[in-house]
C-alpha cells in the first residue's frame, strides 16, 4: 500500500509493522559481543537518511545518573547546579529538562526548592521506580514527566529478569498503564538497546507504547540508552550498534515524533559525543547529558561538550552563555572538593594551557595560531603557558604579559631583558633537577625581585 509520507512527503510503501519475537533462547549477539574480546563493528552497507530536526535540545541527568556516580549532592549544591545550568542554557531553553531522584526526603526538598525559584529552564522531571505509589507522588509533586526503566536487550530481560520477552513487555506496559492512569506522562528509558534485537522486541515494544499513548491522550517520550556505550555513530553499520539505524527505526517502523525522541549515551569506548551528535542529526530533538560527563563508570555525555556541538551545527549559541561553564567547573572544584581531569576540553585545568616553547612562540605572535577559539571570549579563560624547561623566551613573555595583564603598548617581547634573566634562572633550576613546572607564586617573587616590584605596580 503507498501512502504520502508525512516526514519526507514523498509517496512511500506503507511501513510493514513488526511483531514481538518471543524467542525461547536469548539472541545476546555473540558474533559482536562474545565478552572475551574487543566487541565488534559490523557493516551491512544499509544507509538510511540524515534529518535533524527543526529543534534540538539538551536534556540533563546530573541529579540522576550523575549522582549515583560520586557522593551525594547536598540539597544546597543541587539548588546552586541547577541556577547554573538555567543561566548556561539561556531563555529558549535549549538545555530543556533535567530530572531528579524523589525516594528520599531530601530529593524531594530539593525539587521543592528548585521549583520555588520559578525558573521556566530546565524543566524539573524525575526518574521514579515503577510503582502505583510513586507516580501518585510524582504527581502530587505537580511533576509533568518521569522516568521508567524497560530494559529492551534480551541480557538484562532473560539474565536479569529471568523472564520471557512476552512477559517483559506485558510488565511495561501495565507499568505505563499506570502513569497514564496518575495523569503522568513517561519517558521510557529503553536500557541497553545497543545489544537489544531492535525488530524482534524494540520496535514491537514501542509500537505498543505508542498506540497506548494515542488511546491516552498523553505523550510518551521515548529514551533510547546506550547503557554500555557500544553505540558507532559510522554510516553503514548493522544494528543493533547503529546510531542512525537506531534514530531512523524508532521514527520510521514506530512513529516516534522527533520531539519525543532522545539518546542518553555512555563514554566507554570514547563515543558518547559523537553518538550524540549522530543522533541529532539523525532525528532525535533531544540527547541526554551530564555535568562534566560525571556518571557510571567512565560517564554520560559531558553537557558542557553538547553546547559546543550545538553552536558548531547551529551557527549560533542561541542565548546560552558558555562562560557559565567555567563557573560550573569551579564551583564542582571549590564547593564539592571534585577533581576535574586537567585535560579535560573547556573545563581541565590545562585545556588550553601549553608547556611547548614553539606554541608559546606562536601565541606571542597571535594566539589564534595555538588555541581552539577565542577561550577568553566564549569561557572566560584566556589561552595560558605553563613554565617549564621547555616554554623558551615566548613562553615566559607570554605568561607575564598575561599574569599581568599588561596592554599592548607595555607588553614584554621575548628579546626583553626581563625575559632573558628569567630564563637564565629557570633553566639553572631545571640544570639543578627540578621536574616540576613552576608555580605563580615563584615566579612572581622572582619577578619582583628582579624588577623591585615593578611590574606588580602596574
Amino acid at each position: 500500500m503507498l501512502e504520502i509520507s508525512p516526514k519526507t512527503n514523498l509517496l512511500e510503501q506503507k511501513n510493514y509493522r513488526y511483531s514481538l519475537q518471543d524467542v525461547d533462547e536469548p539472541n545476546l549477539y555473540r558474533d559482536i559481543y562474545d565478552y572475551e574480546s574487543v566487541p565488534r563493528v559490523p557493516f551491512n552497507h544499509r544507509r538510511v537518511p540524515m534529518g535533524m530536526p527543526e529543534e534540538i535540545w539538551i536534556s540533563d541527568t546530573s541529579f540522576r545518573d550523575g549522582q549515583q556516580s560520586v557522593d551525594p549532592y547536598t540539597v544546597n549544591q543541587i539548588v546552586e547546579l541547577y541556577k547554573l545550568m538555567s543561566k548556561l542554557g539561556g531563555p529558549y531553553g535549549i538545555i530543556r529538562q533535567t530530572e531528579f531522584f524523589i525516594y528520599s526526603k531530601k530529593d524531594r526538598e530539593a525539587v521543592e526548592k528548585c521549583k520555588d525559584l520559578g525558573l521556566k529552564f530546565p524543566e524539573i522531571t524525575t526518574w521514579i521506580r515503577a510503582s502505583k505509589e510513586d507516580f501518585k507522588l510524582v504527581r502530587n509533586l505537580g511533576i509533568r514527566e518521569t522516568g521508567i526503566l524497560v530494559s529492551c536487550s534480551d541480557y538484562h530481560i532473560f539474565k536479569k529478569m529471568k523472564m520471557k520477552r512476552s512477559e517483559a513487555m506485558k510488565k511495561y506496559l501495565d507499568t505505563v498503564a499506570e502513569a497514564f492512569e496518575a495523569g503522568v506522562m513517561p519517558r521510557c528509558h529503553l536500557e541497553d538497546i545497543t545489544r537489544a534485537d531492535f525488530y524482534g522486541f524494540v520496535v514491537p515494544f514501542v509500537n505498543e507504547l505508542m498506540k497506548m499513548s494515542r488511546d491516552a491522550g498523553i505523550p510518551v517520550r521515548i529514551r533510547a540508552c546506550d547503557t554500555m556505550g557500544y553505540g558507532v555513530p559510522y554510516t553503514e553499520v548493522a544494528l543493533p550498534r547503529s546510531v542512525p539505524g537506531i534514530i531512523y527505526g524508532l521514527q520510521h517502523y514506530s512513529d516516534v515524533q522527533s520531539e519525543y525522541l532522545e539518546w542518553h549515551g555512555h563514554n566507554d569506548f570514547y563515543k558518547a559525543v559523537s553518538n550524540a551528535s549522530t543522533a541529532w542529526l539523525y532525528g532525535a530533538c533531544a540527547v541526554n547529558c551530564s555535568l562534566l560527563g560525571i556518571g557510571e563508570r567512565t560517564g554520560n555525555i559531558p553537557l558542557e561538550a553538547m553546547v559546543f556541538e550545538y553552536a558548531s551545527l547551529r551557527g549560533s549559541m542561541d542565548g546560552m552563555n558558555p562562560a557559565v561553564i567555567t563557573e560550573i567547573a569551579e564551583f564542582f572544584k571549590r564547593e564539592m572538593g571534585y577533581q576535574i581531569p586537567p585535560m579535560t576540553p573547556f573545563v581541565g585545568r590545562n585545556f588550553n594551557v601549553t608547556r611547548a616553547g614553539i606554541h608559546a612562540d606562536g601565541l606571542l605572535k597571535d594566539e589564534e595560531i595555538y588555541n581552539i577559539f577565542n577561550t577568553k571570549k566564549i569561557l572566560n579563560r584566556p589561552a595560558a603557558v605553563m613554565i617549564s624547561n621547555t616554554s623558551g623566551l615566548a613562553g615566559i613573555a607570554y605568561w607575564i604579559n598575561e599574569n599581568y595583564q599588561l596592554p599592548a603598548s607595555q607588553a614584554v617581547s621575548k628579546q626583553d631583558p626581563l625575559v632573558g634573566e628569567l630564563k637564565k634562572w629557570i633553566d639553572a633550576q631545571f640544570d639543578a633537577g627540578r621536574v616540576s613546572a613552576m608555580s605563580t607564586h615563584e615566579l612572581e617573587e622572582k619577578i619582583e625581585q628582579l624588577t623591585g616590584g615593578q611590574l606588580a605596580r602596574l
